[in-house]
């Protein structure tokens, strides 16, 4: 078992709230990390038909046959519980008295919101992070983490790929996306999801993808929220800022999961990945991510963004901390060059308040001391700054 690093946020939490919501894409290790975090914790899962059957028939006295503390498990099968939940831990007055984990749905967050609002803290864990492995002493290099992702039953169970990510998105379609939107045509969504791919840190562009995919762009539309509130892919939006600048409006794309990515183009060994044409693009996915799990296991909702303006300076991500921008460039390359910097220095003269440029990429060297800090894709997570 590879420890979570966000687990100590989470038993904080826990100390502070009455109710604790572990919200993520299925098989990130959502039920394992709360089991182990709470171990002395009443445990259910609503996954079980007839256990699911008595919490809608009867609430009240499920909830009463289950004492507190407790773990409900895939919540959003069940979410006419959280109006009893409300109650319950209103009467009760304490923290610490229910854990919850759910596959978000495009509904489930609005009706934690809804039903939970000031009494529940929501956690959002991806799957296994660079930063993980690395301390777990099990990382692998940089075109084998491309192939291989993240799930943790990849890793612990040695599944084989890309076999494990088409079975996973197969269990995703089946069990998930069929309740949640009307698809006529499931070629036609599979060669969607194939073009997202091969289009990660690119700008997302829906009425280009309508045509390749004979969809309109009000459906595809559609069909990408619902991948979002699903962890399956999400959207960075530009940065905003008074340069007198005329910038881009239209976001980037990137996947949560780089395993899928690589199943999704075919892409089956760590030698395959070295040479194929979307290389930048895939690990540039990769490293996104891995800032995005660095922020959410520390518990920080810093906001990303990136930079593109009309005079070709692009920057590929820009992290802000109490309102001060920091830019990140992402090179695919093994061998570090000084030329990699050069966007981030533009981008520093263009916004003075900028501060803590960086560079990351995809050899095994780290080192600081010049006017930016260079950080191998081993450490990227250093790139967030200190906690």
């Amino acid at each position: 078992m590879i420890p979570r690093l966000i687990q100590p946020a989470l038993i904080e939490r826990s100390k502070s709230y009455p109710v604790v919501t572990v919200l993520g894409p299925r098989q990130a290790g959502k039920t394992t990390l709360v089991r182990m975090a709470f171990p002395d914790f009443g445990y259910v899962n609503l996954e079980n038909p007839a256990i699911r059957n008595f919490a809608l028939s009867d609430p009240e006295g499920f909830l009463r046959s289950n004492p507190r503390p407790l773990i409900l498990d895939e919540i959003q099968r069940s979410p006419e519980l959280l109006s009893w939940i409300q109650v319950e831990t209103d009467e009760r007055g304490e923290n610490g008295q229910f854990i919850l984990t759910g596959s978000n749905q495009p509904d489930l967050s609005h009706a934690i919101s809804q039903s939970l609002a000031g009494r529940t803290s929501i956690m959002q864990l991806l799957p296994l992070s660079i930063e993980e492995l690395s301390a777990n002493g099990t990382l692998p290099d940089r075109d084998t983490c491309l192939v291989k992702g993240f799930l943790p039953r990849v890793h612990q169970e040695n599944q084989p790929v890309p076999q494990a990510y088409m079975d996973y998105l197969a269990t995703y379609v089946e069990r998930d996306l069929r309740r949640l939107i009307n698809i006529k045509d499931l070629s036609r969504f599979e060669t969607f999801l194939r073009l997202l791919a091969g289009r990660v840190g690119q700008l997302l562009n829906l009425s280009s993808l309508a045509e390749d995919t004979g969809v309109s762009s009000t459906t595809l539309g559609h069909w990408l929220s619902v991948l979002e509130a699903s962890f399956i892919v999400f959207r960075l939006q530009p940065y905003y800022a008074n340069l007198g600048k005329r910038l881009v409006k239209s976001p980037k794309l990137y996947f949560y999961e780089p395993g899928l990515v690589a199943a999704l183009l075919q892409i089956e060994s760590a030698e395959q990945a070295a040479r194929d044409p979307l290389l930048g693009g895939i690990f540039e996915n990769m490293i996104v991510v891995e800032l995005v799990k660095a922020l959410w296991n520390r518990g920080r909702r810093d906001p990303m963004s990136f930079y593109r303006d009309s005079n070709g300076t692009e920057v590929d991500i820009i992290l802000e901390r109490q309102r001060v921008p920091m830019a990140v460039e992402i090179k695919a390359s093994q061998t570090f060059s000084p030329d990699f910097a050069r966007n981030l220095l533009r981008f520093t003269e263009l916004v003075p308040e900028a501060q803590g440029a960086q560079v990351i990429y995809g050899g095994d060297k780290s080192f600081t001391g010049m006017r930016y800090s260079v950080w191998g894709f081993g450490e990227a997570c250093k790139a967030i700054g200190p906690a």
